[in-house]
């Protein structure tokens, strides 16, 4: 089993979440149609289509590979998404910046680095219905089988694992952050879009790293 994550393996990983977001996209839509404003599919289709795009000469580095995903999310993808998943990319890019080889202890780090971003910019936290309620037990669940000696592979696969229990958590849950909590108690019954897509984003780390193995 590989300790080791390459840069070409965290290009795949990118193309990967785009393919799971054009294929789940109409699945977004609908439940972003429920709490939302019936666009997430679509918005994050067109910014992952962008950032493939840019991906045709390699970067060097998965700082270079991350900073190109996260400008271009930022500036093709409508809503709050765009800045919560552009930053969440452009905090792992400086993260790595010394990590060689990026191994599960780095990457969980970067991941880590990623999603404080993203809480100091939506100011959420678990329990609000957003993104976090996945991609917070997904790191702690990273972190605990990187202490285990995991590999890479296998922890992306503990994160997944936790990050779709923490989606499936928010289906009760009243929002209270973003355009969801506008709907006070009729939030609650709905699973959270940014929840499903940030599932979707460490399902498909785990699938890239599982193929490099």
């Amino acid at each position: 089993m590989s300790a080791a994550v390459t840069t070409s393996d965290l290009v795949a990983w990118i193309r990967a979440f785009r393919d799971a977001v054009h294929q789940q996209k109409d699945e977004l839509t609908r439940l972003d149609s429920e709490i939302g404003d019936a666009d997430h599919g679509s918005n994050m289709a067109r910014g992952l289509d962008a950032v493939i795009a840019k991906l045709d000469v390699a970067p060097a580095s998965p700082t270079e590979l991350f900073k190109t995903v996260g400008m271009t999310l930022v500036s093709t993808v409508g809503g709050a998404s765009g800045p919560l998943y552009g930053t969440l990319f452009l905090r792992m890019g400086p993260a790595l910046a010394e990590a060689d080889p990026v191994d599960a202890a780095a990457l969980g780090a970067a991941l880590r680095a990623g999603v404080e971003g993203v809480i100091a910019r939506g100011k959420a936290e678990v329990g609000d219905k957003t993104m976090i309620d996945a991609l917070s037990p997904a790191l702690e669940a990273w972190d605990s089988a990187a202490r285990d000696g995991a590999s890479p592979a296998a922890a992306a696969g503990a994160a997944a694992e936790a990050a779709a229990r923490g989606r499936d958590a928010t289906e009760p849950l009243v929002a209270r952050k973003g355009r969801a909590s506008y709907l006070g108690e009729r939030s609650a019954g709905h699973l959270d879009p940014g929840a499903a897509s940030a599932t979707l984003l460490l399902e498909a780390l785990r699938d890239a790293l599982a193929a490099a193995e």
